[in-house]
């Protein structure tokens, strides 16, 4: 009796199928932490500086505006409310960084009045925003 043998073949990775699975991963993974991002700012015409930024992990952002409002992660406060707010912000982080986020025409009285209730409510710790100038070329 005479047993036939199968010829072998040779097994072959084919690799163009891992690749789009490794390119939806990414793009999967791209889009999720986009999603993932906290924007709580509101849009103010910030002061012009020349230093390079720096990166601060945004926790509470303080906003005032040119006509005297203020927010707190988008969510409007009065002067006496500030306080209580920024407590309840900072529950989840007491070692947070308050970012102050100051429209270049809002009045430095009511900044100095803000940043005092925050520091009344708790805050030790302020970071001030500023837009970095581009520097321009010489030619």
């Amino acid at each position: 009796m005479q047993i036939r043998q199968r010829p072998i073949k040779r097994v072959r990775i084919e690799i163009i199928p891992m690749i789009d699975v490794i390119f939806f991963l990414l793009v999967f993974f791209m889009v999720t932490s986009l999603a993932m991002t906290r924007i709580n700012s509101i849009k103010v015409e910030l002061p012009k500086t020349s230093g390079a930024p720096e990166n601060i992990r945004q926790n509470i952002i303080l906003t005032i505006k040119k006509d005297g409002s203020m927010l707190v992660n988008k969510t409007p406060v009065t002067a006496d409310t500030l306080g209580s707010r920024l407590v309840y912000e900072m529950q989840t982080d007491p070692q947070g960084v308050v970012i102050v986020n100051a429209d270049e025409g809002a009045e430095y009285g009511i900044v100095v009045v803000a940043m005092q209730k925050a520091k009344d409510g708790g805050v030790r710790r302020f970071a001030l925003a500023a837009e970095v100038e581009k520097e321009k070329r010489k030619q």
